[in-house]
């Protein structure tokens, strides 16, 4: 049980004080029945709250599904660049949104906007071996040594161990298109482990979380919310 004014300021851009203005004009019922103080206590999961007489869906956190464009930064904030919070429309919008992980401000695709803290460190966290699946374009083609060798993982020349990955080449060619599957977000880490391969990254696009692929309809800047089915794809190893 929670009080109404805190899970209400909690959904959106509505302030606590917002909300006991809306309550004192009698705007608000929860189960039927006019509220008559913002500080009452409800249950999310039981309690029908109405406002205007239209049925509001309250959900104690949210996760956004986000086809990052080049020259957004992953932050919450910033005072130079547009952020992918900056990109969730209105109607998704909510305090504490944070992006889980971060993707270069030249890479493109799938972010996870959330407010869970507690879900972006379980689908982040390397120990839980959940893959983020990246398409990169490469400068030169990989020969079976260097795939042998990523996929094993390596120790970077700054003594930097990068875990084990998966790599497929799906196209080959002067600038051949990889698949690389990693279950760690350190810094620049896809770059820099073709780096250590001889090799140079042109473009990169995070296509897949877990088992949960980036939705083909999102354009690139465009945010969708993420079902709870699509939840536990992500959660899969």
């Amino acid at each position: 049980m929670e009080r109404l004014d805190k899970i209400l300021a909690s959904q959106g851009t509505l302030s606590r004080r917002d909300v006991k203005e809306i309550v004192k004009q009698g705007r608000i019922a929860v189960n039927g029945i006019t509220a008559k103080k913002s500080d009452v206590k409800i249950d999310m999961g039981k309690d029908a709250v109405t406002l205007d007489g239209e049925l509001l869906s309250l959900k104690k956190h949210i996760y956004i599904m986000l086809n990052k464009p080049q020259g957004v930064v992953s932050a919450s904030e910033s005072d130079t660049d547009k952020t992918v919070v900056d990109l969730v429309p209105d109607e998704l919008f909510r305090k504490g949104l944070f992006p889980a992980g971060r993707l270069d401000k030249d890479t493109t695709g799938f972010v996870l906007i959330t407010d869970d803290g507690d879900f972006a460190h379980e689908i982040l966290s390397p120990k839980n071996h959940i893959f983020k699946t990246y398409l990169a374009t490469l400068e030169h083609p990989l020969t079976q040594s260097d795939i042998e060798m990523l996929e094993r993982g390596i120790t970077l020349a700054d003594g930097t161990t990068l875990k084990e990955a998966k790599v497929e080449v799906i196209k080959d060619g002067e600038h051949p298109k990889v698949q690389i599957m990693i279950c760690e977000g350190k810094y620049h880490q896809v770059k820099r482990m073709f780096a250590a391969a001889g090799n140079k990254v042109i473009a990169l696009h995070r296509s897949k979380m877990g088992n949960l692929e980036l939705d083909s309809a999102l354009k690139p800047g465009e945010c969708r919310e993420i079902t709870p089915n699509e939840l536990d794809l992500m959660k899969k190893r």
